[in-house]
């Protein structure tokens, strides 16, 4: 059956006003989205009369036209369902905004379901920057944060084909599969002149996004409160584990957002509420015409203790928020790198036919209304974490031994370090030195001694320093926010 021209324009029309107003979507590889929407009734009612207003004010003979020309003359057969989805997909790419994407039934029956239980895939919340598919955060214990996958890595390609020409989604699609199968990523780090391979393994992603411990500090008790994305049960954990704290009866708070991509946006407003006080807004959100609301707590008295919060460049929207609330409000201080700068409001629109539009509706701003928005927080004590953090992995095609120079025998060289073995240098000379370090590393591995850096001891580097990391050894940024508490 046919669809008649007027109504498939008016379609049209209303895709085209929806695309217009621009979204912002950021998707990980396992397509576990930011919730960062007003979904409640109300938003849901707000959106029915907007369609119903734009369905008596549109009208596209252009598009009809379009579409009437192709299905009456195209020499190949082309469905109907198919010129609308590529007319609402061409139109949302005519915005030339990375963030900007159009979600098809079948991408939303698989979002929704990831979303109510745990999903499967490599755990990395992924953005387009530049054109490019490009990691925001690893999720915690995520096949991804253990391969050593970092913020700012860009995706070149996926089981060896080009990413190049691939929407978000697409990338997404390319990556996602069943637990225990595998898929090769090719990426790009910055200040890497060499592309780098990881070969990982999909598995169920954990969903607990809330983990506590309590420090000790010379005479004093520090609460440690990692928030690892901000998804439903998010504040509600949280709350629990500060009261489980407050019970032991802590003297200070360091709150960790660091490779937090974000998430829903009415789940950080519950945890502010729980620090910000009622004499002062805790958030703003400005619309297109810079209207701006200011949003307040019910909290009469603040906390009797400091509060510190540490962030990097993974931690993403929702994190900055709550990081740059709690330093504009309570003064906390922020510990680490510059985070990633993304300051605006997402709603979803659906379409009636199961496919949804994000739309950016809102920016959000500080307490101060300051915008943060591709420019990040700024942290007011920069840390970095020493040199093995940031390491990538080192990858051969012969091997290096005495008296060479090569970029990997410095990879090398800072991985046996951080590992505890003595090196002379880090400047990728292979000295007698460096020579002996890794004799001593193959004897500790029982595995061959040669003092060669061939790929198996290079793997067997890599894991070792990628678990170090991941046991928090030397963790200089979480070590200062702990001091200042005290000071």
């Amino acid at each position: 059956m046919r669809v008649k021209k007027s109504v498939l324009a008016l379609w049209l029309g209303l895709a085209f006003v929806i695309g217009g107003l621009g979204t912002y979507v950021i998707i990980e590889f396992t397509l576990l989205q930011e919730q960062e929407d007003l979904t409640n009734q109300s938003t849901r009612t707000t959106n029915d009369e907007m369609l119903a207003d734009l369905a008596e004010s549109i009208s596209l003979p252009k598009v009809s036209q379009a579409f009437a020309l192709i299905q009456e003359n195209y020499i190949e057969e082309i469905s109907e369902e198919d010129l609308v989805e590529g007319a609402v997909r061409g139109m949302l790419a005519s915005l030339d905004d990375p963030y900007s994407e159009y979600m098809d039934q079948e991408t939303m029956e698989q979002f929704n379901e990831q979303i109510e239980s745990s999903f499967e895939g490599i755990g990395a919340e992924v953005s387009m920057v530049d054109d490019r598919v490009t990691i925001v955060a690893p999720i915690k214990d995520s096949p991804a944060e253990k391969a050593g996958l970092r913020p700012n890595d860009q995706v070149l390609t996926i089981d060896g084909e080009s990413v190049e020409g691939l929407d978000l989604l697409e990338a997404v699609g390319k990556i996602r599969g069943e637990k225990g199968s595998e898929v090769t990523i090719e990426i790009q780090r910055p200040g890497l002149s060499d592309p780098i391979e990881f070969t990982l393994v999909r598995d169920t992603i954990p969903l607990e996004t809330v983990y506590a411990d309590i420090e000790e500090v010379g005479d004093n008790k520090a609460g440690v409160i990692q928030i690892t994305s901000f998804s439903e049960q998010t504040a509600e954990r949280f709350q629990e584990e500060l009261e489980s704290l407050e019970s032991e009866g802590i003297d200070g708070l360091v709150i960790d957002v660091r490779g937090n991509p974000g998430g829903l946006l009415d789940v950080t407003e519950d945890i502010l509420k729980l620090f910000v006080t009622s004499d002062q807004p805790f958030m703003q959100i400005a619309d297109n015409e810079d209207n701006k609301q200011r949003f307040f707590s019910d909290l009469e008295e603040p906390k009797d203790y400091p509060i510190s919060v540490l962030i990097d460049e993974g931690s993403a929207s929702a994190s900055e928020i709550l990081a740059i609330s709690l330093y504009e409000t309570i003064d906390a201080e922020l510990i680490g790198r510059n985070s990633f700068g993304k300051g605006t409001v997402q709603q979803t629109v659906p379409m009636g036919d199961g496919s949804t539009i994000k739309l950016t509706i809102l920016k959000w701003l500080s307490p101060e209304g300051n915008s943060i928005h591709e420019i990040g927080v700024k942290p007011t004590i920069e840390v970095d974490q020493p040199d093995y953090y940031y390491i990538s992995p080192i990858q051969l095609e012969e091997t290096l031994a005495y008296d060479e120079s090569d970029p990997n025998i410095e990879l090398a060289q800072i991985m046996l370090e951080g590992l505890g073995y003595k090196v002379d240098r880090k400047d990728g000379y292979f000295s007698k030195q460096t020579e002996q370090a890794i004799k001593s590393y193959q004897t500790d591995q029982d595995t061959k001694v040669s003092g060669v850096l061939d790929q198996e001891t290079a793997d067997l580097l890599l894991t070792d320093i990628i678990e170090k990391i991941r046991n928090e050894a030397d963790d200089l940024q979480k070590e200062k926010a702990l001091e200042v508490l005290f000071e």
